[in-house]
C-alpha cells in the first residue's frame, strides 16, 4: 500500500464525510440510505482488513469470526438485556476481538504465507460453527432480530450520522498509522521480513499488533451493522463473508489506501441495486472481477493513481525527448 503524506490522505476523507454526510440532507430515500450505511460499514471493514493484507501481505479468510463478533456482541446483549445494553455490547465486542485476536495471534502468526491463511480459515470456521449449532443461544441460523439502537439513535437519520462519524473516525486513525513509523516497518515486513529482523525490529510483534488492529475495527464494523439492519444472521461469521472484504480490497486496489472503501462502494452498490432486478448479480459481480484481475491488475484506485503518474511525468519525458532529437 502506498503511504502518501498524511495531509493527502486527510483531504481524501474530508471528501468522502462530506459527501455521505449529505445523504440525509437531500431527501434521500430511506433505502438510499440504508444503502449509503452498508458502503460505510462494509468500506471500513476492507479499510481494515488491507491493513492487514494490503500493507503487511498477511492474507486472512478468517476476519469475518471479528466482524460476527462486534455483532452478535451487541445482538445478545440487547436479546437478553434489553436495547439499553446495545452500546455496552459494541464495547464488550470491542474488548472480546482485542483478547481473541491477542490468544489467536500468538499461535498463527508463527506461521506464514498459506499456512497462515488456512489457520484463520480454520479459526473463522470454528467460530461460525459454534454460533450456528448454539441454538439456544444465538438462535442459530434464524438469527436475532429487532436490535434497536436506545433512544435517540433508534431514529435512522441519527444513526447514520453516528456510523458515519464512528466511520470517519476509525478510518482517519488507520490513515494515521499507515503514514506513520509503525506503517513503514510493517510495509517492509511485507517486502522482506528477514532484513527487518537483522535490523534489530521484532516481525511477529508488528505483526500481532496489525493483527489486532484489524481485528478491533472489523468488530466495529460488524456492531455497528447490527444497528443498521436491525438483524443479525451467523452468515457474518462464515468465511464467504472474508471473501467478500477481498474481493473489495482487489477491486478498489489493494495498493491504495482508500481503494478498498471504492471497492465496497461498487460491490455493494451491485448487490443491492443490480440484485433487485435479477438474480444473477453475482455472475455481474464475477464478470466485473475477472476484467479488473485481467486488464485492470492494480485496482481502480490504483488505475487511477498509475495514469495521473503518468500524465504528470508526461511534459518532462517530451521536453527529453526533444532535447535529445535537437541535439
Amino acid at each position: 500500500m502506498s503511504n502518501k503524506p498524511f495531509a493527502a490522505n486527510s483531504l481524501y476523507l474530508l471528501g468522502f464525510v462530506v459527501l455521505f454526510g449529505l445523504v440525509p440532507i437531500l431527501k434521500t430515500t430511506n433505502y438510499q440510505m440504508l444503502l449509503a450505511a452498508h458502503v460505510l460499514v462494509w468500506g471500513l471493514f476492507a479499510v481494515s482488513f488491507n491493513m492487514l493484507f494490503g500493507v503487511t501481505g498477511m492474507l486472512s479468510f478468517g476476519q469475518a469470526l471479528y466482524y460476527g463478533m462486534g455483532a452478535y456482541s451487541v445482538g445478545l446483549c440487547v436479546k437478553y438485556l434489553g436495547s439499553a445494553w446495545f452500546f455496552p455490547g459494541m464495547l464488550l465486542g470491542l474488548v472480546l476481538s482485542i483478547l481473541f485476536s491477542w490468544l489467536l495471534g500468538h499461535l498463527i502468526i508463527r506461521v506464514s504465507g498459506v499456512f497462515f491463511t488456512m489457520l484463520t480459515l480454520a479459526f473463522g470456521q470454528l467460530g461460525w460453527q459454534v454460533m450456528f449449532k448454539w441454538y439456544s443461544f444465538t438462535g442459530g441460523d434464524d438469527g436475532i432480530q429487532n436490535i434497536i439502537p436506545p433512544g435517540l439513535f433508534a431514529n435512522k437519520v441519527a444513526y447514520y450520522y453516528l456510523v458515519l462519524a464512528l466511520v470517519g473516525v476509525s478510518i482517519w486513525f488507520l490513515g494515521r498509522l499507515n503514514s506513520s513509523p509503525m506503517g513503514l516497518i510493517l510495509r517492509c515486513v511485507r517486502q522482506n521480513p528477514e532484513r527487518v529482523r537483522f535490523l534489530g525490529r521484532r516481525v511477529r510483534r508488528n505483526q500481532q499488533r496489525i493483527y489486532c488492529i484489524s481485528a478491533l475495527f472489523s468488530a466495529l464494523a460488524g456492531a455497528l451493522m447490527s444497528g443498521v439492519d436491525y438483524s443479525i444472521h451467523t452468515d457474518m461469521f462464515y468465511w464467504t463473508t472474508s471473501g467478500h472484504v477481498i474481493l473489495m480490497s482487489i477491486l478498489g486496489g489493494i495498493g491504495q489506501f482508500f481503494g478498498p472503501l471504492v471497492g465496497a462502494a461498487v460491490i455493494v452498490t451491485i448487490e443491492d441495486v443490480v440484485g433487485a432486478f435479477t438474480e444473477y448479480w453475482s455472475l455481474i459481480i464475477g464478470s466485473v472481477m475477472l476484467v479488473m484481475v485481467l486488464g485492470l491488475p492494480r485496482g481502480l484506485m490504483g488505475e487511477i493513481a498509475h495514469l495521473r503518474v503518468r500524465f504528470a511525468n508526461r511534459p518532462a519525458k517530451l521536453q527529453t525527448r526533444l532535447g535529445e532529437e535537437l541535439k
